[in-house]
C-alpha cells in the first residue's frame, strides 16, 4: 500500500517541524511531499534536502529565486498565496500550521479539493466559519483539528457516539504565565514574561493570545464551529454558550464533554503537540508510536477553577464577537493580530491588547461573512480600524 502523502504548510513553525518529526516515526506509512514556510528560507531548504519533497512553496514571493537557486531542479518551486494553496491539492492529508489569517487559502484549496485538512491554524476557521463550512461539503473532505484542545473534544465525542445527547463541552485553558495575577499587578509585565509559558512551548503569536486567554477565546469560537449547531454531520446541537473555559495548570486534560445524563468523558495526556498532529494523521486509526503516555505514579494532583474574566477581557470578548455572528469574529481575530504584533514590537502594553481588541470590535460593520469577498473585506477593514485604534495609543 502506497504510504499518505502529506503536505505541511507552516513547516518552520512548531507544529510543522513536529509534523515532520512524527511523520519521521513512521516513514512506511508517511511522505511529506509538498513543504512551505513563510520567509524562512534556510530552514525551509535543510528541511526539503532532508525530506525531498515533490513541491517546495514559499510564501514571500521576493524570496522565490533564492529558494530555487538552493534546490535541485527535480523539485517543482513556488512562492506567494497561490503556492500555498496550491500544497492542499498536492497531498492526502495537509496539515495546515501558518499563523494567523494567512492560512485561509490552504484551508479553502484543501477541503475544495477533496482532502484531508489536519487544521492547525483556527483563525481561518473563526473569521471565515460560514464559507468553510460550505467548502467542508465537497465529497471527500475531512477536517480534523490539530489544536490539542479540539483534537481532545474530537476523540470524546468519537467515544460515545450519542451527539444528540452532548450537554456541555469544556475547554481547558492552562492559564498562561500569569494566571493568578490581579489586573493592577498584569499592567506592568513584559514581554519576554508574555512569552514565558508554563507547559507549552508555541510560537510567539499564540503564546502571547495564551497569556491574554485570546487563544482560548478563539477556541470556543472555533469550538462552536467544528462542533456546534453550524457544523453540519458533525454537529452536537449545541451553541456557543454550551462551551465554557475552565483552568487547569497542569494541562493534562486537554478537554472535556458533558453528557445530558451527567456524565463527562475527558482525554488526557502530557502534554505534547505530537499526539494530536499523529491522531489527524492516522485518523480513523491510531498512530502506532506512543506520544504523551502518562506516569500516573508521578502526574500527582489535577487542578481545575474558573478563569478570571475581569483580568482577562478577551476571553468575554470573543464569546462577544460569536454571538453577533458574520464578520465580527474575522474584526476580532484580525485586530488582535495587529495589536499582538505591536506588542511584541514593544510599542504597546500587554493590558493594551484587550483594549484595541475591545474599541475595534465595537466599531464591527456588520458584515454577515457568507462569501469570501465578505471575509477578506471585514479583515482589510478591521485592520483598518485597529491601526487608527493603535495610532491613538502611540501619540500618548
Amino acid at each position: 500500500m502506497a504510504p499518505t502523502s502529506v503536505a505541511v504548510v507552516g513547516s518552520t513553525g512548531s507544529v510543522g517541524t513536529q509534523t515532520l518529526d512524527v511523520v519521521a516515526d513512521d516513514p512506511d506509512a508517511y511522505r511529506i511531499t509538498a513543504l512551505a514556510a513563510g520567509r524562512s528560507v534556510d530552514q525551509l531548504v535543510e528541511q526539503a534536502k532532508a525530506v525531498e519533497p515533490e513541491f517546495v512553496v514559499i510564501a514571500d514571493q521576493s524570496q522565490e529565486a533564492a529558494l530555487r537557486a538552493a534546490l535541485p531542479s527535480s523539485i517543482e518551486v513556488a512562492s506567494g498565496e497561490d503556492g500555498l494553496a496550491e500544497c492542499g491539492r498536492r497531498a492526502d492529508v495537509t496539515v495546515n500550521a501558518v499563523v494567523g489569517f494567512a492560512g485561509l487559502p490552504v484551508t479553502l484549496s484543501t477541503l475544495e479539493a477533496g482532502n484531508r485538512l489536519a487544521l492547525a491554524n483556527k483563525e481561518s476557521l473563526i473569521a471565515a466559519g460560514p464559507v468553510v463550512q460550505q467548502v467542508r461539503n465537497t465529497p471527500g473532505a475531512e477536517l480534523v483539528p490539530v489544536d490539542s484542545e479540539h483534537a481532545a473534544i474530537h476523540q470524546c465525542l468519537r467515544a460515545n457516539d450519542v451527539g444528540e445527547r452532548v450537554a456541555r463541552i469544556q475547554l481547558t485553558a492552562s492559564g498562561g504565565p500569569f494566571r493568578g495575577r490581579s489586573v493592577d499587578e498584569l499592567a506592568a509585565v513584559t514581554i519576554d514574561q508574555a512569552l514565558a509559558h508554563p507547559t507549552w512551548a508555541m510560537g510567539p503569536k499564540i503564546t502571547i493570545d495564551s497569556s491574554t486567554l485570546m487563544n482560548k477565546g478563539l477556541e470556543v469560537i472555533e469550538a462552536n464551529e467544528l462542533f456546534g449547531t453550524p457544523a453540519g454531520d458533525e454537529g452536537v446541537g449545541i451553541g456557543l454558550d454550551d462551551i465554557e473555559v475552565v483552568v487547569h495548570p497542569q494541562s493534562i486534560v486537554h478537554s472535556m464533554v458533558t453528557y445530558t445524563d451527567g456524565s463527562t468523558i475527558a482525554q488526557l495526556s502530557m502534554p505534547t503537540m505530537e499526539l494530536p498532529i499523529a491522531y489527524a494523521l492516522s485518523y480513523p486509526d491510531r498512530f502506532p508510536v506512543s506520544y504523551g503516555p502518562i506516569d500516573w505514579s508521578t502526574v500527582g494532583s489535577l487542578d481545575f477553577e474558573s478563569p478570571d474574566r475581569a483580568a482577562f477581557p478577551c476571553l468575554d470578548l470573543c464569546y462577544e464577537a460569536g454571538r453577533i455572528g458574520g464578520t465580527a469574529p474575522a474584526w476580532l481575530s484580525a485586530a488582535n493580530e495587529v495589536a499582538v504584533e505591536a506588542f511584541l514590537d514593544g510599542r504597546i502594553a500587554w493590558v493594551d491588547i484587550a483594549s484595541i481588541n475591545e474599541a475595534t470590535l465595537s466599531d464591527h460593520d456588520g458584515g454577515t461573512g457568507t462569501t469570501l469577498a465578505d471575509v477578506l473585506e471585514g479583515d482589510r477593514a478591521a485592520r483598518i480600524k485597529a491601526a487608527e485604534v493603535l495610532s491613538t495609543k502611540d501619540s500618548l
